[in-house]
């Protein structure tokens, strides 16, 4: 990627300076951790156990800076922020440990690793802030087998990293975890000082300012010409109509390509800003980032308690406060975007009450804006009857019809092939899991791939039985428009 600031492995940062000081009883804490998870390892005859310790970072720090200035190249790195949840944000460095998995069973596989790691782990006790302490990272393809394509290298159907440094903020203040990996017979000095000596390497950073004035003009191209997703709607239409399934949400992909690609922490810089009522997130694997300023939350598990939210239907936005009101009115009374939206709801509904106590929603629809979009959206929250985990309710309520189908086991096969590309994780769950089982995933929409010398942006729409072939394709182009113009200007 291009204007990337990246210290090497050589670099030195004053102690003043360091977006992590720690104290000489900071890094003996690391020391007697990583010792206590050595003997655990050999005792236990564990292939290896992580150990951590969690430390408050200097007011002011920027993590999503921190991270994506810091990041050296090809290091695996992320970012979960929403600026609407009083700052709320999760960005992450390295990775100690990492968790992958394909098929039908990867969603249950990665949770058991992932309980197995956080059981077996050695660590500070954390102060209850939200994904303080031992954290994995990561995401989901949208299909069991999907990210195959050579354009997904290094982001596997299921994949969750355990990151050297976790910067975790909100309403102001944050906190830092650093995590090793040690195994059994080895000498756990050598990692932690290994550990320690990356952190040291950190300081404190703005967001790199995208290019004003770029050499070279990009290019702009649908992957599959438009009229391909236009005849993928119509013969979608034909078999709801038959009966075959009553909804099935198609998308499409448009690559930017003729000139590098603008740095990924560049891009995040501005979409914080642009969209601070969505969440904007990024996962850094080998030489290609995976961005998203994304409006749908899949679920949020903090204890016994749960929320998601019902987001389908969906108008453009204009600067004419009184045409902005006319469109979504236009679109609370559509007909068939309120049919689109009730399916989401009723199937979110039906997953949850399998496990809660209770289910609760208001009782119709309201509307929401977003950068570039006015969608119908219904919070839903919901209280747990025992405690299932976030990745456990990941899986239950993945895909939603909002970006899959319904019926799924008829409109889900039909996806790919009438599609005729491999969607990858967009539209799959992307968040962060903690150690006592609570996290945060939101469903990967309005998100682009970005390679050095290409970016993919993807987006989709809902399909019933009244869609319009030209008017869903204009839908995309709308919802296209929260990215495409910061990687092509």
């Amino acid at each position: 990627m291009t204007s990337t600031v990246v210290p090497s492995s050589a670099s030195v940062v004053s102690p003043d300076d360091r977006a992590v000081p720690l104290t000489a009883a900071d890094r003996e804490r690391l020391h007697r951790h990583a010792r206590t998870a050595a003997r655990r390892a050999s005792r236990g005859h564990l292939a290896a156990v992580l150990a951590s310790i969690t430390v408050d970072a200097p007011a002011g720090i920027d993590p999503m800076a921190v991270v994506g200035c810091g990041r050296r190249a090809d290091e695996p790195w992320s970012v979960y922020e929403q600026r609407d949840r009083d700052g709320q944000v999760l960005a992450t460095l390295g990775v100690v440990d990492a968790l992958e998995a394909s098929g039908p069973n990867r969603f249950s596989t990665v949770a058991q690793a992932w309980a197995s790691r956080s059981c077996d782990a050695v660590g500070d006790l954390g102060t209850g802030q939200e994904a303080e302490g031992l954290v994995a990272t990561g995401g989901f393809a949208f299909a069991d087998d999907g990210a195959t394509a050579p354009a997904w290298d290094g982001f596997a159907p299921a994949s969750l990293h355990v990151p050297l440094l976790a910067l975790a903020g909100r309403s102001g203040r944050v906190r830092a975890t650093i995590a090793v990996r040690v195994t059994a017979g080895e000498d756990p000095a050598a990692v932690v000082e290994a550990a320690l000596a990356r952190v040291d390497g950190l300081a404190p950073a703005r967001p790199p300012l995208l290019d004003p004035e770029p050499v070279r003009r990009a290019r702009v191209d649908s992957a599959l010409p438009p009229a391909h997703y236009e005849d993928a709607v119509a013969r979608s239409v034909e078999r709801i109509r038959a009966g075959e399934f009553e909804k099935i949400v198609l998308a499409r992909e448009v690559q930017v390509t003729g000139r590098p690609t603008p740095d990924p922490a560049a891009v995040l810089g501005v979409m914080r800003e642009a969209y601070a009522g969505c969440c904007v997130l990024a996962v850094g694997r080998g030489p290609r980032t995976f961005i998203a300023a994304t409006p749908e939350l899949l679920v949020r598990r903090a204890g016994n308690r749960v929320a998601t939210l019902a987001l389908a239907g969906t108008t453009g936005r204009s600067s004419d406060p009184a045409v902005e009101v006319h469109l979504a009115e236009h679109l609370l009374r559509s007909a068939k975007d309120r049919e689109e939206h009730a399916i989401v709801v009723r199937r979110i509904v039906d997953r949850l009450d399998d496990v809660a106590i209770w289910t609760t929603h208001p009782p119709a629809p309201q509307v929401v804006q977003a950068a570039s979009a006015q969608h119908l959206a219904t919070p839903i929250r919901a209280h747990l009857a025992s405690s299932v985990g976030v990745l456990d309710l990941v899986e239950r309520l993945h895909p939603t019809p909002a970006v899959g189908g319904f019926p799924e086991e008829a409109a889900l096969p039909r996806i790919p092939a009438t599609e005729g590309m491999d969607r990858g994780w967009y539209a799959g769950p992307v968040g962060w899991i903690d150690a006592a089982g609570d996290g945060d995933f939101s469903v990967a929409l309005r998100s682009a791939l970005l390679e050095p010398e290409t970016a993919r942006c993807f987006a989709g729409v809902g399909v019933v039985a009244g869609s319009d072939p030209a008017s869903e394709l204009a839908e995309t182009e709308v919802k296209l428009q929260a990215l495409l113009p910061l990687l092509s200007a």
